[in-house]
């Protein structure tokens, strides 16, 4: 901590305070400082002093320190207003629109005090000559909080009629309050086209957009717009989150998680800051941010989870119920508060009504993937015992107890006609037969149960299966017995036990041919057990690999042509019939695909279209899904994205979120392939959602939620994109992805946080993939890393440090053999170096050696392209250096050193010239660049006449230049420009 001595090192100490992050440590650094500007003895440190203390409080959860420095800054204004010069009597006028707002929002100072000061506000700005435009603004405040609405917009209306001084606040700060009372009066529409400007970056201040972003969440929900919304939400919580002194904006963002069904980013969002639940130097955000809690509580509450542990005020553990009452006592408490101050039932109906919104949207995927510490989502019941649903959602009760034999007919006729949820409906069958008396169940109803149990339990279900034969045959259906006993050998085989299943299909598979030839059993058993046989020897074809032998494809495909022998000629007559039909031709699709692929996807497609054509659109999905992939390996990128469309379109709500997420996540990948990169960002969300809904989130999602992240980048949405792949670093590791997707997904990040202007955590995750890359064989990615990362140190304020990163970057180049990216570091490390005293030497060294690697890497190059690009390279070295030449000369080209490092920069733009005048017209507007910087110095030189030829070459250059070409009018007229002020000063004819 620098000794402060006098009134510079004061206002150093201050600048570096003010750029700490805000809280108490800054604010006991102010007070620190006060005190040592006081021992100055200089009545302007002390002012000074106290506005920075003013300050500090104010941008920080202490606003209620505010008021003592004020009092004394005033107190020293009316006793000696010439101590102050003209900055600090603005910034103390400024101030009273802090106080007066610091003042509506303590609810211990009464309502006539703060009209009082309002009139003092009033007052004082008129003595000093300001517009009343910021008074009107803090009178509206005051009416709104009170819920005075007719003295509201007429202050409102007071305010934007008012002119705009020096006192008004910034134009992102006063559309933030005009929108906010658009959106309280609920016209969104008109809210957000205020916000727009400041939205759009537009106007922009120390606390916008964040509050705009903030405040903006609930107009869109309530319009619609929800993707905006969802942008707003992951930008806006990422400005928020350093800014301790944003509590409001902060419980938007809680706020905006209760009502889109994220409730687990939620909670993340209170852990993250449980100084919120107990801060009391800002009372009125201390409100807004209970009352989400409340919300967000009752929410959880409402989903059965009221018992969840959550994070809370520190001391104890909570559950999300104790939370919610605790938060709507102090909520409610605080709020009466107010309103005995205010007179008025304003605060109270507003808290309350916060408190108890419904939400705007079920579930809105973020992108973002929550820590998974407090899930809150129970699972959803199936086939309950009071109720089962069918296909459409609709359930069979009787008297609200359930009716056995509707659900026995249900079931019966979902099982019959292949439906969704025919196991669930034996399943509750079983339940209501159990629960209900006098009702009898016949061995055929067992038979079906036990075998849709079986069904549901996969390989684990083989002694059931045996259960149900033993039924079916006591019921008289021998064929249905063949078949229960040959899903059971096929279980098997899903199990891994290929040969063994064929052994136990063997029986099965000779009798029922033998009962069918009898006219013992119909079709459809005898297909079934026939079937079971053609994917027990599928499964035999699968395992072994690329290369089956022709054996084994020769008896899977006589068991599948067996099959459509039976049922083609028959698939009117029982949708099982034409299911076993449109399964065997994907079988011999797949079959097909050892050798003739495009015949393969064929066949694939016609099964698809079987199945719909059946009504049975659900089985397409997964040959769909199977098709794509064909596709994609033909080069048919349009008929993957065909295939997995109707993919998920006949998947309908019949798709398990795992296979959804693998969908959504294959069509991203197409149609970025394709360049519609917004639209592979929506996939990859969606996509990531699903998996997360599949417990699929730190793999499966962790990889949608990367590829969304690129996607995101691609389209500029720097913030969202940084957002997005600091939540998935955690998941994404080597293990579970591989090293090339942790390196992707920093690097990345990287771009992302130098686009943000946070350099220096750009130059952490760029380091932290350099070192990745380091181990790898191929090192042009390192050598690139280590290049982005010095550059982020530079931006960053560390030169040093981009110096070491910069050289280690020249070293890798040159391994790789990279010529270009080695001359830039050594131009870069030419300007780092010109930056420190006495280092323009080893500046000019550097852009020498620059020089002299790039025009050897030309002349050795071995191909036209290299050799171009590598001549385009060395012509921006030389202009380059010419720069730095004009720089190191400090601008003072009249006589001596001065001069003579001017003329060598004009040399050095000849050359510059010359090696683009090699590349003809592709390097026009490098050329001309370097042209009018040569007439800039010999302008400078005294040289006017060669200024001005070289200004008429580049007008010249341009003449025929087309109006749409923005490079070209640009050099067309700084040329004229520059031709008008040497004939202005007549130092040329013009």
């Amino acid at each position: 901590m620098d000794e402060i001595t006098d009134v510079d090192s004061l206002r150093r100490a201050m600048a570096e305070n003010s750029g700490q992050p805000e809280g108490p440590a800054r604010n006991a650094r102010a007070e620190h400082l006060l005190l040592e500007a006081e021992k100055l003895n200089i009545p302007l440190a002390v002012i000074e002093a106290l506005g920075h203390q003013l300050t500090v409080y104010n941008y920080s959860s202490e606003k209620a320190k505010m008021f003592v420095p004020f009092a004394r800054l005033l107190r020293m204004w009316d006793e000696r207003p010439e101590d102050f010069d003209a900055y600090e009597a603005h910034s103390l006028h400024w101030a009273f629109k802090w106080m007066s707002a610091g003042m509506l929002h303590q609810p211990h100072v009464p309502l006539a005090s703060i009209e009082k000061w309002l009139g003092e506000m009033e007052h004082r700005y008129r003595l000093a000559g300001h517009s009343e435009r910021a008074v009107r603004s803090a009178e509206f405040h005051v009416a709104e909080h009170i819920g005075d609405v007719e003295r509201a917009e007429r202050a409102y209306a007071a305010w934007l009629a008012a002119d705009r001084d020096s006192m008004a606040d910034c134009h992102a700060c006063e559309l933030h309050g005009q929108g906010w009372w658009q959106a309280e009066r609920g016209r969104d529409a008109e809210a957000l086209e205020l916000w727009r400007p400041v939205l759009e970056g537009e106007f922009t201040c120390a606390h916008e957009p964040h509050a705009v972003l903030a405040a903006s969440l609930l107009p869109l929900l309530r319009l619609g717009r929800v993707d905006e919304a969802r942008a707003h939400h992951l930008r806006g919580f990422r400005l928020v989150r350093p800014m301790e002194s944003m509590r409001g904006a902060y419980a938007d963002h809680v706020e905006f998680c209760a009502l889109t069904g994220n409730e687990a980013r939620g909670l993340e969002l209170l852990a993250e800051r449980p100084a919120y639940f107990t801060d009391e130097g800002h009372p009125r955000s201390k409100l807004d941010f209970l009352s989400v809690v409340t919300l967000l509580m009752d929410r959880l509450t409402g989903l059965g989870l009221g018992g969840r542990p959550v994070p809370g005020p520190a001391g104890r553990t909570w559950t999300a119920a104790e939370l919610g009452a605790h938060a709507r006592a102090e909520a409610l408490a605080l709020a009466a508060r107010f309103d005995e101050r205010n007179g008025t039932r304003r605060i109270g109906e507003r808290t309350r009504a916060r408190m108890t919104q419904r939400p705007l949207v079920e579930r809105l995927p973020l992108g973002v993937r929550s820590s998974g510490a407090v899930p809150v989502r129970p699972a959803a019941p199936v086939g309950g015992p009071s109720q089962t649903a069918d296909a459409t959602g609709r359930a069979d009760t009787a008297g609200g107890e359930p009716d056995p034999s509707a659900l026995l007919a249900r079931a019966r006729h979902l099982s019959d006609t292949l439906q969704p949820h025919a196991v669930e409906a034996w399943a509750a069958v079983a339940r209501a037969a159990g629960a209900t008396d006098g009702f009898e169940l016949t061995a055929r109803d067992r038979a079906e149960i036990a075998d849709h149990e079986a069904m549901g339990l996969g390989p684990e279900g083989t002694d059931l299966f045996e259960r149900a034969a033993e039924l079916y045959a006591e019921a008289g259906d021998p064929g249905e017995a063949l078949a229960a006993r040959a899903r059971a050998a096929y279980v098997r085989a899903l199990a891994g036990e290929v040969d063994e299943a064929l052994e136990a299909v063997a029986g099965p598979y000779e009798e029922i041919r033998a009962l069918y030839a009898g006219d013992g059993t119909g079709v459809r058993q005898t297909a079934s057990v026939l079937m079971a046989r053609a994917r027990i020897l599928m499964r035999r074809v699968h395992a072994a690999g690329e290369t089956p032998g022709e054996a084994v494809l020769a008896e899977a495909e006589a068991a599948v042509r067996a099959v459509l022998a039976l049922v083609e000629d028959r698939t009117g007559e029982d949708v099982r019939l034409a299911a076993r039909a449109a399964e065997a031709h994907a079988m011999l699709g797949e079959l097909a695909g050892y050798d003739d692929v495009e015949r393969a996807a064929e066949l694939l497609g016609s099964a698809a279209e079987e199945f719909v054509g059946a009504g049975l659109p659900w089985f397409a999905v997964e040959y769909e899904a199977r098709l794509a992939r064909l596709a994609h390996h033909l080069g048919d990128t349009a008929g993957a994205e065909r295939a997995l469309r109707a993919a998920l379109e006949h998947g309908g709500p019949y798709l398990e979120p795992a296979g959804r997420a693998q969908l959504h996540l294959q069509l991203a990948e197409v149609t970025g392939g394709l360049g519609r990169v917004a639209e592979a960002a929506d996939h990859a969300l969606e996509a990531a959602h699903w998996a997360d809904e599949a417990g699929e989130g730190p793999t499966l999602g962790a990889w949608a939620r990367h590829q969304l992240g690129g996607h995101l980048l691609r389209q500029g949405r720097w913030a969202e994109a940084a957002e997005v792949l600091e939540s998935v670093l955690p998941d994404v590791t080597a293990e579970t992805h591989g090293d090339g997707a942790v390196v992707q997904a920093l690097w990345w990040l990287g771009d992302c946080l130098d686009e943000l202007k946070e350099h220096r955590a750009a130059a952490e995750r760029r380091l932290r993939a350099a070192e990745i890359a380091r181990h790898w064989p191929e090192q042009q990615d390192h050598a690139a890393l280590a290049h982005l990362a010095a550059s982020s140190l530079e931006m960053a304020g560390l030169p040093d440090e981009a110096e070491q990163a910069y050289a280690r970057a020249g070293e890798l180049w040159r391994a790789v053999g990279d010529a270009s990216g080695l001359v830039r570091s050594l131009r870069a490390r030419a300007w780092l170096a010109l930056r420190e005293d006495g280092g323009r030497d080893a500046a000019r060294a550097l852009m020498t050696a620059a020089v002299e690697e790039c025009g050897a890497a030309r002349d050795a190059a071995a191909d036209d392209g290299t050799r171009a690009r590598l001549t385009a390279e060395l012509g921006d070295t030389h202009r380059q250096f010419a720069d730095l030449l004009a720089r190191s000369s400090g601008g003072n080209a009249a006589d001596g050193e001065g001069r003579a490092l001017a003329e060598e920069a004009v040399s050095a733009l000849d050359r510059a010239i010359a090696v683009f005048g090699l590349l003809g017209p592709d390097a026009l507007h490098e050329r001309t660049r370097a042209e009018l910087a040569a007439a800039r110095l010999e302008a400078d030189l005294g040289l006017p006449a060669a200024a001005a030829a070289r200004a008429r070459a580049v007008r010249a250059a341009y003449q025929d230049a087309s109006g749409e070409d923005g490079t070209a009018h640009a050099r067309r007229t700084e040329a004229e420009h520059l031709l008008g002020i040497l004939a202005e000063h007549g130092r040329t004819d013009v």
